[in-house]
C-alpha cells in the first residue's frame, strides 16, 4: 500500500473524511475479532490436550491461537 500524501478537493472532504472513518472501524473491528478468535483457539487446544490423543491435534491449536493473538495485537 502506498501512503502518499494527496490533497483531497475541498468538495470531496466530508466523504473522504467518512471513508477514512469507516476503515477504520473495520480495521479495528477485524483487530478485535482475530484476538478474540485466538483466545478460543488457545482455549480450544487446551482443553483438546488434555487427553494424549487429543494433544496431536490441540498443541497445533494452542500455537495456532497464540500466533493468531500476536498478530492482531502488533
Amino acid at each position: 500500500m502506498s501512503t502518499e500524501n494527496k490533497r483531497v478537493p475541498l468538495l470531496l472532504w466530508p466523504f473522504w473524511a467518512i471513508w477514512k472513518l469507516v476503515i477504520g472501524i473495520i480495521e479495528i473491528t477485524g483487530r478485535l475479532v482475530g484476538a478474540i478468535l485466538g483466545l478460543v483457539f488457545m482455549i480450544v487446544g487446551v482443553v483438546i490436550s488434555l487427553t494424549v490423543i487429543g494433544a496431536i491435534i490441540g498443541i497445533p491449536l494452542i500455537i495456532f491461537g497464540f500466533m493468531l493473538m500476536v498478530r492482531s495485537l502488533f
